[in-house]
Parts: structure tokens; C-alpha cells; sequence
């Protein structure tokens, strides 16, 4: 085996059955096939029957590993067992610390996964996890302690889900894994419902099922089954935070010129960059031909010794098509290039397999490009590295502009004023009177709304001056539905970091660092990654996200604001790196972000499926949502009034979903 090996990439599943009995290992080769596609090249299965304990995994193939390689994976002093998905990057370097202190065990092999056990067993579980780079997502059974330890990487690239189903604890880094077991009951959590509908994803602990959770990122769990009022007492706890990484990076902001911290941060993303390349399969990248993606395949090239494979896919509508831009940045790098412009047919027939490979209700529509892009890289490479997470760090999305435009125009009118014209706005909807108000409230707007002030639009302002606050403009920003818990029946919405002060980085927080930290913890771990993960997984393919190493978000931290945001663009010294590489006039353009022409569809060719779904007395029979608002939504929507096409397709993935349960 190559000594630069790691583990490959995969899927894992397991539980603990506190009262075991004969057959109750059963479930578990059923656990392990329903993630056979994270895993499709080799399956491994582990149990202890004194304890209950049984661990599966599913190998993606990635690089030749030997048979010392495979999983479950016993520790060398036979203490601990480990089931593992991911990658660490520096696993060879922790090899070195370890031969260093005389901690190196006689190694069998060259995997990442001996690596982890030995640190592990050297170091303990915490001090291994903060020395790894990487993405993961682990499960360890320690036969001494009969303690299982659950371990998520700090950004969340690898899903973990875990939770009590009655005396049977289940694992695994899909839903469809503990639904496989008898004991999962499989009960929608009304609550977590109403947070889908807040932001069109479930955020972190939460997830769709009552009982069963997503263990944040960032965090571990050790628990105790020699005790069972301690096992169903343990707390995740954090090994690593986003709100210490912001709090430590703006403590400490990087002093030197602009183009000293351009050669800081091209170092360090080289570096990144670098690590994720290793791989004995074919390797390439997404390319949009945006910032974040240009960026990477740049760097990718500079240190490949071939061209790299890139992947695009377009539309046949050029309102939504990035395709060109990504061939001029792939002929200007000189890639190898591959591209295909999707059809409305092509894409829509992908719709019908969202609920399966999503697992749990997700309505980010960009979800259907992002599976067609993934197979697309599937027919010529097994890893993909991707350019996502540069907005969230570097200050890339309009809304870290609008929200604290908007924020400062409506704060010139006092709480009852606005609350009154909030009001009127709401009830005059296309008259006379809506025009007159719409002229003396047209300089308070953002100018992207007074260039275009139509009834939609005055709509969303009119919900922005209830806001009580900066974040809760954000918050009401990106909600699909404003008021869940009047939509879905019985619910009362969770909070979220967005939504509880405790969770934010710290008082007097510039208002656009406060988005991006917020979006860091909740929009990019709970949809970005999802998206990416589940569509890449569900075409076997393994992604990697140089933006998410920790050491380039922490030093994106001690950037100041004015080299993430400068003359109202965001991602500026991002840009600066990238020109370096490639010609300004090739990526300066206005942002399309991956999506797709969802309210058209829903006017034509989904309009007979939506309606479907949308029956009124097929929504009161199956009795998750109150009719009478997602009913006016949509007449609203053919009729044309109001885009409503976000909304309504969080509706319509929870109602495809349903339908496979």
C-alpha cells in the first residue's frame, strides 16, 4: 500500500442493544446494506454479544489499502474498536508525533484509520480529535470501559445521526440505517418540521424522527453502558467552535499589507489544497466558474503535474447557465473539461429519487443540479474537490450586504411607525393606497427593492419592518415560512443558533461578521454540505472541501472585514489569490449561485405532480399542515401575484418524502 494512504471513503452503522438477547444482531447487515452506496466496494460487520455492541461499515475504495486496512478496525492492544468515514489529511504527520513520544505501535498497515486508533489509544479521544485535519465521522466502542464514543468532524462534512429508540441505541451516518432497525419507530418530530420550514433544511441536534438526532459538528459524546441512567444522561460536548474561532481570529487580526495577506492565504490554501489531492483514483473538481471554484481548480493545477478533470453542468436556459464562464476558466488553466447542458426533461426526472437520497425532507432545489453535476464527475473520477464554503468565510453572499443596508434604512423610522406601515402594507395589497405608501417608504428600501417594488417583493419589506432587531431582519430574510408553527399543526419551532442569543460569537459583533459566523453554523453545515454529501454519496463519489480545513477558517478569522468586503463586493482577497491565476475579466460577473427555473417549472411541467401533492383533502387526511395557507400560496403562484416557488417546494419535499415513509 502507498505509506500516503488513507481511509476510504464510506458509510457507517451500528447500535447498542442494552438487554441483548439471541438474534438481536440481526438488523444489522440490513443497517449496513441501506448505505451501500456510500460504500459500494467492501462491507465489514463487528459484534460483541456480551455487550450488545455492533459496528458496520461501508468502504468506498479511494486508494489501495490492504487487508490491514479494513473495517471495524481493533486497536492494537485490542481496547478499542472503531468504525470510520473520512479522510485525515495529516495522518502521516500524527504518525510522526507519535514515533516521536515512543507511542507508535508495530503498524500492520498504512489507512488513516490505524492512525486514529493508535492516537486514540495513546492520546485519549479528545486530544486525537483536535490534532486531526480532516472530515469524519466515528463511532468507538471501548471494551474496557463498554463505553460508545460518536465523533463529528468540526465543520459537519460527514453526517452523523444517533439517538435512543426505546432500550436500543442506533447510529449511522444516514437515516435510511436506523430506520433498518426494528426498534426505530420512524415518528416525525412535528417541532423539527416547523424548523424545515423555517429554513428549507433541519438544523443540528435536531432531525426528522422523534428520539434520533444529528450530532453537531464540532462535537463528541461518550457513552457509558456500564451504567444505564449514565448512557441516557450523556451530552454531546464540543472539541472545537466556530465561536471561538471567530473570537480568537478577531482577538488577533492579521496586521500586514493587502498583498502580504494575499501571500498568507494563497500559502495556506496551497497547503490545503495540496493535502486533499492525495488519492490513488482519478481525481477532479466541480467548476462553476465563479470565485470559490475557480479558485480551487487554480490551485489544483498549479500543483498537478497533468491537467486536472473538471466538471460543469448547464442549462439550456442562459439565465441559469454558468457553463461558458467555466469553460473559459478551464481552457484558461487548461483543464481537462468535461460539460453537459441539462435538459428540463433530465432534470425533473431526477425529482422522483430526492426523498431516498436526501433521507430526511431538504428543499434547497439546487439539490437536483448538484446530483446531476455529481454523476456527471462520476463516470470520470471517484473524488471531487469543491469550492464551497468561500462565501460563508469570506464575505461572498448579497445578503451580508442587503440585510445591514436594510437594517440601517428601517431603523430611521421609530418601532410604532414601522409596525403601522408594516400593517398597511400588508392590507392593501395592489391599490391606490399600496402606491402612495409604496413612494414615501421607496427611500428606506434597499435599492434592490425600490429599482423593482412590486407586490411580492413590498410583501417581504413589509415583514423586515416588524423585525426587532439587526438578526432578526436576517432570520425573517431567509425564511421560507414566516410563522411555521401556523402551518404545521401541533408544532412548536426549536431554536436555533440564529434564533438564541447564547449561541452567538459575542456582543458588538460587526453585523456582517455576525451573519457570516451565523451562517457558518447553520446554513452551510445543515445545507451546503448535505447537499453536497448526499448528492455525491448517492453517485459513490467521495467530495473534498479545501475551504473547510480549520486552518484556513481560523485564518480567515484574523482577516478584517475590509479584506472580506471592500466597495460593496464580497470575497475580496479571495479575488485577489485568484487573479493571480486567472484574468479578472474572466470571473468578474454578476453571482447566479447553482440553481435551477423552479417557479416556471412549477407553473409547467411539475404543476400536475405539485397539485398532487398540494390536494387539500390529501393534506387534512394526512394531517401534518393547515391547508388554508399553503392553498393560497399556490393559487397565488399560478395565478402569478407572488413567486411563491420556495415556499412551496419546502411543502412539496416534505409531501414527496411522506410518500416513501
Amino acid at each position: 500500500a502507498d505509506l500516503r494512504s488513507q481511509n476510504p471513503m464510506c458509510g457507517i452503522a451500528g447500535f447498542v442493544d442494552t438487554s441483548p438477547r439471541p438474534g438481536c444482531f440481526a438488523p444489522l447487515p440490513g443497517m449496513v446494506n441501506a448505505i451501500t452506496h456510500r460504500g459500494p466496494d467492501e462491507s465489514g460487520m463487528w459484534q460483541d454479544e456480551a455487550s450488545g455492541v455492533a459496528l458496520g461499515h461501508r468502504r468506498l475504495s479511494i486508494l489501495e489499502l490492504s487487508a490491514a486496512g479494513s473495517q471495524p478496525m481493533h486497536s492494537a492492544d485490542k481496547r478499542h474498536v472503531l468504525v470510520f468515514n473520512g479522510e485525515i489529511y495529516n495522518h502521516l504527520d500524527l504518525r510522526e508525533q507519535l514515533r516521536e513520544h515512543g507511542k507508535a505501535p508495530i503498524w500492520n498497515g498504512h489507512s488513516d484509520t490505524e492512525t486514529l486508533l493508535a492516537c486514540i489509544s495513546a492520546w485519549g479521544l479528545e486530544r486525537t480529535l483536535k490534532a486531526a485535519v480532516g472530515m469524519f465521522a466515528i463511532a468507538l466502542w471501548d471494551r474496557h470501559r463498554q463505553t460508545l464514543s460518536l465523533a463529528r468532524d468540526r465543520m459537519g462534512e460527514k453526517p452523523l445521526y444517533w439517538g435512543w429508540q426505546g432500550a436500543t441505541l442506533l447510529f449511522g451516518s444516514e437515516l435510511k440505517s436506523l430506520k433498518a432497525h426494528p426498534a426505530c419507530t420512524a415518528r416525525v418530530d412535528r417541532n423539527a418540521l416547523a424548523l424545515y420550514l423555517r429554513h428549507g433544511y433541519i438544523v443540528a441536534p435536531h432531525s426528522i424522527y422523534e428520539g434520533i438526532g444529528k450530532l453537531p459538528p464540532g462535537h463528541y459524546i461518550d457513552i457509558p453502558f456500564r451504567d444505564q441512567f449514565s448512557a441516557r444522561a450523556a451530552r454531546s460536548q464540543p472539541y472545537w467552535r466556530m465561536n471561538h474561532a471567530v473570537q480568537a481570529g478577531l482577538a488577533d487580526p492579521l496586521a500586514c499589507s493587502d498583498e502580504e495577506a494575499a501571500d498568507v492565504l494563497e500559502q495556506q490554501l496551497m497547503l490545503g489544497v495540496r493535502g486533499q489531492m492525495l488519492a490513488d483514483v482519478p481525481l477532479g473538481a466541480f467548476l462553476s466558474g465563479g470565485v470559490d471554484s475557480s479558485l480551487i481548480v487554480a490551485l489544483m493545477q498549479a500543483q498537478s503535474g497533468k491537467p486536472v478533470r473538471t466538471f460543469t453542468m448547464g442549462f439550456n436556459d442562459e439565465r441559469y447557465d454558468e457553463a461558458p464562464y467555466a469553460r473559459a476558466v478551464a481552457q484558461h488553466l487548461g483543464t481537462q473539461h468535461s460539460d453537459m447542458v441539462v435538459t428540463p426533461e433530465e432534470a425533473l426526472a431526477v425529482i422522483p429519487d430526492l426523498p431516498n437520497i436526501y433521507d430526511e425532507p431538504f428543499a434547497d432545489s439546487s439539490q437536483i443540479p448538484t446530483y446531476m453535476v455529481s454523476r456527471l464527475a462520476r463516470q470520470h473520477v471517484t473524488v471531487a474537490l469543491s469550492g464551497d464554503a468561500g462565501d460563508e468565510l469570506f464575505g461572498g453572499y448579497n445578503t451580508y450586504r442587503l440585510a445591514p443596508q436594510a437594517w440601517r434604512r428601517i431603523q430611521r423610522l421609530p418601532p410604532a411607525l414601522r409596525h403601522a406601515a408594516a400593517a398597511l402594507l400588508g392590507g392593501c395589497a395592489s391599490s391606490f393606497a399600496m402606491e402612495g405608501l409604496l413612494d414615501g417608504l421607496r427611500p428606506l428600501m434597499p435599492a434592490r427593492l425600490r429599482r423593482s417594488a412590486n407586490t411580492g417583493k413590498m410583501d417581504k419589506f413589509a415583514d423586515l419592518l416588524r423585525a426587532n432587531g439587526q438578526e432578526d431582519i436576517y432570520r425573517r430574510m431567509i425564511s421560507h415560512w414566516r410563522s411555521p408553527e401556523t402551518v404545521v399543526i401541533g408544532a412548536t419551532e426549536p431554536s436555533t443558533p440564529l434564533s438564541d442569543a447564547t449561541a452567538w460569537p459575542g456582543q458588538n459583533l460587526p453585523f456582517e461578521q455576525w451573519l457570516m459566523a451565523m451562517d457558518a453554523q447553520t446554513y452551510l453545515p445543515a445545507d451546503i454540505l448535505v447537499k453536497v454529501d448526499r448528492a455525491a454519496m448517492a453517485n459513490s463519489l467521495e467530495t473534498r472541501v479545501p475551504l473547510l480545513d480549520h486552518r484556513v477558517i481560523e485564518l480567515a478569522w484574523r482577516l478584517p472585514l475590509d479584506m472580506k468586503i471592500r466597495h460593496g463586493k464580497g470575497k475580496w482577497l479571495l479575488r485577489q489569490v485568484l487573479f493571480r491565476h486567472v484574468p479578472a475579466e474572466l470571473i468578474e460577473r454578476p453571482k447566479k449561485g447553482f440553481s435551477i427555473p423552479l417557479a416556471a417549472w412549477l407553473r409547467g411541467p411539475l404543476r400536475q405532480w405539485a397539485e398532487s401533492l398540494l390536494d387539500e383533502s390529501r393534506l387534512r387526511r394526512e394531517g401534518y399542515f393547515d391547508p388554508m395557507p399553503i392553498r393560497q400560496a399556490w393559487k397565488q403562484h399560478l395565478g402569478g401575484q407572488r413567486d411563491c416557488s420556495t415556499r412551496l417546494w419546502s411543502i412539496l419535499m416534505f409531501q414527496a418524502w411522506l410518500e416513501t415513509q
